[in-house]
This record gives structure tokens, sequence and C-alpha cells, in this order.
């Protein structure tokens, strides 16, 4: 069981060591695609290794949307005989493989060799000639993608501006004078204004949309770029982004300037956030709202730092000694990387609580054709309160039918704010007494109650009662989307389940599917199926069976196909 390749699909796969730009070339390719028109998905895989390694930037391609990765190349550019041996058993029938001059063919049956020392006038233009020669080859028009080139290198490398164009251009014309059987990409849709952005990304703009004016960080894969592109934005939109010395000094940096007022965020992976845990179950304590973006890559330990994994769901569900209550959220693309970020940060300072983004290297990397944000109909949370009127009898943690108390600004008036990550009363004193305990306790874990009234419950879509119904969470989504539609192609009834918000979770929303079912199968990027475990602690219901990918690799339709047959 596969998927039927669709005609108008094509996966270029690009190969070679870090350090030959094969990252450059790839966003160039996948932003001149989307610009003339073409739905992208773009990945890569890359070890961690600053030069030599055998990295690769894949990108998925076609007129009609793309919701998951695929495993057949139909056009595989090697700069590395490395990259031939790997990659030459997954070229679809058609496929060709682009090699260079020193390379073996393999006795591949369709192989063509490109001279690159003569299309570049430095071998590390190489890429941007590579560029030139898939871009005549795929049907690209040579205007656009020269644009491309002078955005990406213009304001970066402006003295070689004029070289690399020069390589596109031979390789171009160089394309264009042999004879290669290879069938272009059809032609794109009208020419629209779209972004080419990845998980990252739409998580920071989602964080400055929704008002995002603190984040502290410690750099660890994949999580970083959220804080690099907060950084680049700082100056302009008044955020202050503070690298610190480790994860737990993130975490109470955070929490300090979210106390006073801020709107804080932190971006991490596993290993930051476990060092995190005493921080997290401080902002239980004390009521202080925060987000952070959990991008989790394989563990345990350092892992595979550079690989992809959804392992960290128990890990966000269970984060902090004690008892009080969070909200966990399981972005699936780039636009729900954006509005559920928004979303954290509201519920965080509405709640007066911490609140997890979970995403993965696969979706915080992908790149993809989005369209422009609506702003329009964003509400921005609310600001913390700067005065009270009623400044002697103001009490920080003071009793409230939703467990939510009255915050306001230490400092910004004459009002006395007091906290204590001890066990408190109201006005924000240490105690001891068992009965205020009892209450404290009480009161905070009533949020849960509002936090249940405010649920993005899963996605249904299939038929009411089908044979089959695959239940995922995350960035697995858009491949089990995709496999349903395949299984739907031959004749089967599927639908598909899936959890955008994983905590807390109100079995009401989706109870009823499972049972309707005749099999429910669970599909996660994780060896234990963290999700289905959660589902019956829940419910009760066990799942029927479970898919489960824990490679280091993301979930694909075809993989899901191949397991639920085997």
């Amino acid at each position: 069981m596969s998927i039927d390749k669709n005609s108008g699909r094509m996966l270029i796969r690009i190969g070679g060591e870090a350090g030959q730009g094969l990252e450059t070339v790839g966003e160039m390719l996948a932003k001149a695609l989307i610009r003339s028109g073409y739905e992208v998905l773009a990945t890569q895989n890359a070890m961690s290794r600053i030069r030599e390694g055998h990295n690769y930037f894949s990108i998925l391609t076609g007129t009609e949307p793309i919701l998951g990765p695929e495993e057949e190349v139909d056009l595989l550019v090697a700069f590395t005989q490395e990259t031939v041996d790997l990659h030459k058993d997954v070229l679809s029938e058609q496929g060709m493989v682009l090699i260079g001059p020193d390379m073996e063919d393999q006795g591949l049956r369709s192989v063509l060799s490109v001279p690159y020392s003569d299309l570049a006038e430095d071998k590390i233009m190489a890429n941007v000639a590579a560029l030139g020669v898939i871009s005549a080859m795929i049907g690209l028009n040579q205007e656009l993608v020269s644009g491309v080139v002078q955005d990406a290198l213009g304001s970066k490398h402006h003295d070689l501006l004029p070289k690399n164009l020069q390589a596109l251009d031979n390789g171009i014309q160089w394309s264009g004078r042999q004879s290669i059987d290879f069938q272009p990409l059809p032609e794109g849709a009208a020419s629209q204004s779209r972004l080419a952005i990845n998980g990252n990304e739409a998580i920071a703009l989602g964080a400055l949309a929704g008002g995002v004016n603190f984040c502290s960080f410690y750099p660890m894969t994949p999580a970083t770029s959220v804080a690099l592109n907060l950084i680049s934005q700082a100056d302009e939109l008044g955020v202050v982004c503070e690298q610190a010395e480790d994860e737990i000094s993130v975490i109470n940096m955070a929490l300090g300037a979210s106390f006073c007022g801020a709107r804080s965020l932190v971006p991490t992976s596993g290993g930051g956030f476990a060092l995190m845990g005493e921080g997290i179950s401080l902002a239980g304590m004390t009521e202080t709202p925060i987000v952070i973006v959990l991008a989790q890559r394989p563990g345990p330990a350092t892992g595979l730092p550079t690989q992809t994994e959804q392992g960290d769901m128990e890990l966000a569900l269970a984060s902090g000694h004690g008892e009080f209550p969070r909200a966990v959220m399981a972005p699936g693309n780039a636009e729900e990387c954006f509005h559920l970020t928004i979303k954290a940060l509201d519920l965080a300072e509405r709640y007066q609580t911490p609140v997890i983004l979970l995403t993965d290297q696969y979706l915080a990397s992908s790149i993809r054709a989005v369209q422009r944000f609506d702003l329009s109909s964003i509400n921005i949370p609310q600001a913390p309160t700067a005065q009270s009127d009623e400044l002697e009898s103001y009490q920080r943690f003071a009793w409230s039918e939703n467990g939510v108390s009255p915050r306001l600004i230490p400092g910004a008036g004459t009002h006395l704010v007091v906290a204590d990550s001890d066990e408190h009363t109201p006005d924000g004193h240490i105690t001891e007494d068992h009965q205020v305990r009892e209450g404290m306790v009480d009161k905070r874990l009533k949020k849960l109650e509002g936090l249940v009234q405010e649920i993005i419950p899963p996605a249904y879509t299939g038929d009411d009662d089908p044979q089959l119904l695959l239940m995922t969470w995350g960035s697995s989504q858009g491949a089990v989307l995709e496999a349903a539609a395949a299984l739907r192609h031959q004749g089967q009834s599927v639908a598909t389940l899936v959890f955008s918000q994983v905590w807390p979770l109100d079995p009401g929303n989706f109870e009823g599917y499972l049972y309707k079912a005749e099999s429910v199968i669970s599909v996660e990027g994780n060896a234990t199926g963290q999700l289905a475990k959660l589902i019956r602690r829940e419910t009760g219901f066990q799942v029927h069976e479970q898919v489960l990918r824990y490679d280091g690799l993301p979930l694909t339709a075809t993989q899901i196909l191949r397991q639920l047959q085997s």
C-alpha cells in the first residue's frame, strides 16, 4: 500500500556536507517556487557538525496542497558521493541524479554530470550554479530566480553578488544546452503574495503579534531561532532579549520580568526544559504568567540534537513539582504555530499560569508557503493593572470564585505587592496554616475549570462511523491527513482526530468519536504512544493499534500506510 504519486508533485533533494551551502540553495529554491505559484514543504536533515557529515535539504513541491513529507525522490542533487550512496534507493521510477564530474554514477539509470568548476568561478558558488541547473530543469523563470538570489545574497555578500549571478546564469545556460530527459513541473498558479516561513519564524511572529516584550533563552537546537527572530525585530518593536548563562537562569529571569509586568517568552528544548522544572513550579506557586516553547528533539540526554521526535509530551504535562494548572498546546503547521502562540500568551496572562507550546525540529525548520496572517482579529492579552483604588486592602492572592486573583505591577504605584514561593496567605505572606494551604491549592486548581472552557477541541474529519480512525497530535497531522486521503481513495472508510491542544482535555469533545470507530490507531512520533496513554488515563479508552516512529525522522504518509499493512 503506497501513496499514488501525483503527477503535479516533485521531491527535490539536495545533499552534501555541512558547509557546502545546502540550506542556502534550498531556501532560495523554495522561495523561487513559492513566488512561482507552487505549494512547498521544505525540510532539512542535518548532522550536529559544523563541517563534513552528511546533510540534505528536501523540497516537496507541486500545484496541489501539501500537508506532509514524502519519501520517493524525483531529483537528487548530490554534492558528495555519499549523497548518491545513501539516497539512490529512494529514487522514484523517473528519478534523476545530478552529480559532480569526479563522482561515480553507481550504474543508475538517469544521471547528469554537472561541471561545477566550469560554471562557478569559486567552488563556494557551486551551489548557486546548481540552483541554475535545477531551476532550468524544472521550468522556473530565470528572472524570478535571479531576483531570489539578489534578495538572499545582495545584502550579506554584496561584493560577491555579480559572481553569484553569473554562476546562476551559467548553470541555466548550461542546462539549456543539454538533452535532459526530465519532466518539468506543470505551470504554477497565478502569482500571489505568500510567506515562505518555518515554524519557529511563525512562533516568533505570533509572539510579537501577541505583545511579547521580553525573551530570555540559552541557545539550544531546535528552539534557538525563535529567539533569533525576536532579536532581529527587538529594536524596532521594543522587545528585550537576553541570553543567559544557563536554562535555570533563563526561566527565573523570565519570571522576574513577568512579575514586573512584561509579557515573557522562553524558547528551549528538552534538556533545557528539564532544568527549568523548579522555575515552572515557582510560576505555579506565585501565579506568574509564562509561555515556554518546548521544541522537541530525540532524547534522552543529548540524544539526536538535530533530528526530530515527539517524545516530550509527558515531560510537559508533569514538569514542576506539586499540583498546579497549566495548558499545553501542540501546533501542527505554520499557521497553528502563529495562532497558538497568541492563544498561549492570552491564556497565560488571563489565568496567571504557565503555558507550554510543544513543537519539534521538523515543524520548527520546515519551510511552507502560507497566506499572510490576518492581524485584524487578534486580541492582544490585557496587561496587568498598574494602580489600584484600594491600596491598603490589595491582596495579590485574594480568594476568588474562578481562582484568578487581581494582578498589579509591583513598583508601579503606591500599593504593596507581596509574593512568596512558600505557601502563603492571600496577602502573600508565608504560612504553614493547614486550612489556608488547602484553600490556596483549591484556589489555584480552580483555574483549570476556566482553562477547560477554553479548550481547542481536536479536529475531526471523515466519516461519522468509520472503519478506521487515525488519531494524532502536533506536527504528525500532515502525514496522517495525507495517509487518510490515500486510504479513502482506495475505498476505505477513514476518519482522523488531530489534537492541537493536549492539556487540559475535555473527553466530551472527542470520546464519542473513539467509540464510534471500528478501529482506532494512534499515530505518533515517539516510542511509547504518549497521546494514547494520556487518552487512556483520562477516558479509560484503549487504542487498538499504534503507528510509531522514533528514528529521528518525521512521519510520512507512506510509512504510515506501510505500517498499517504490515
